[in-house]
């Protein structure tokens, strides 16, 4: 039975989706860049019988609250560890899409006892370059001028050119729903990306299994830079998707689904 749940932090609202079972399997999915909770429906639906689901709204997107000038992935962190008290989640499985493995990472780094088991999809360890943290600046300009444009450009390269055809549908949906995210917000994000710290050691310190899942294809993370993640922590499982961007979570939805649920039922 799906929840809609709100707590308040500071004077502001998280919220977020407490689904499915009731009991010691605990998976925690959190979204990318500019998406919201929304983006794991059909696995949430998928998993309904097997685990207990939450998916949160992170600070800015979706029906949460932007709580101040730079959203950090530490401060993000934080924000997802008042859900889970709130919600009495003692230990879990914890999976980020891209920012969302991010804060999955600077949470493992500030919560490490919490988990028992990381995926990072599309995501990584790295701190940003200065290249990159130009480029994010520049992002946050384009969408001062117009966020909409921003919006709608940034959705379609996330996706592998062989696969655009095929998920129009899904992808003018994601944009609709990233259209609902202020410019305030985007810029909080960046800028938030653009100042975390590297958790190369946050990986390879890690005592629990670790799923890494990227595209081959990904515009944003080379192939040798994937793969090198996958090295480091003790346990880690890796899947290397051909003909598939940024988004492997929808490019290869159900090839995903089951071995996202295999590597739950494993870390129990």
């Amino acid at each position: 039975m799906e929840q809609h749940r709100t707590i308040t932090v500071e004077g502001r609202t998280i919220h977020y989706r407490d689904e499915g079972r009731d009991n010691t399997h605990t998976l925690v999915l959190l979204h990318g860049f500019l998406q919201n909770l929304d983006v794991w429906s059909s696995y949430v639906l998928s998993y309904l019988n097997r685990f207990r689901v939450i998916t949160i709204d992170l600070p800015g997107h979706g029906l949460s609250d932007t709580f101040c000038d730079v959203h950090t992935m530490d401060f993000m962190a934080r924000m997802v560890k008042e859900v889970l008290t709130s919600a009495g989640v003692d230990r879990c499985v914890m999976v980020g899409h891209s920012m969302g493995g991010y804060v999955a990472l600077s949470f493992a780094e500030q919560y490490p006892y919490t988990l028992r088991g990381l995926g990072l999809i599309s995501s990584h360890a790295m701190a940003d370059s200065d290249t990159h943290r130009r480029y994010r600046e520049e992002a946050c300009r384009e969408a001062e001028v117009n966020r909409a444009n921003y919006i709608l450009g940034f959705i379609p390269p996330l996706f592998d050119d062989s696969r655009r055809a095929a998920l129009s549908k899904e992808i003018k949906d994601l944009q609709d729903q990233c259209l609902d995210i202020t410019t305030a917000s985007i810029i909080a994000a960046q800028r938030g990306m653009a100042r975390r710290a590297s958790h190369i050691n946050t990986l390879q310190n890690l005592d629990i299994p670790v799923l890494f899942v990227y595209g081959k294809n990904d515009p944003r993370i080379p192939l040798e830079v994937a793969v090198s993640q996958t090295m480091l922590p003790r346990r880690s499982e890796s899947l290397l998707l051909d003909g598939v961007a940024h988004m492997p979570f929808m490019e290869e939805r159900e090839y995903l689904k089951p071995r996202l649920a295999n590597f739950v039922d494993t870390c129990y």
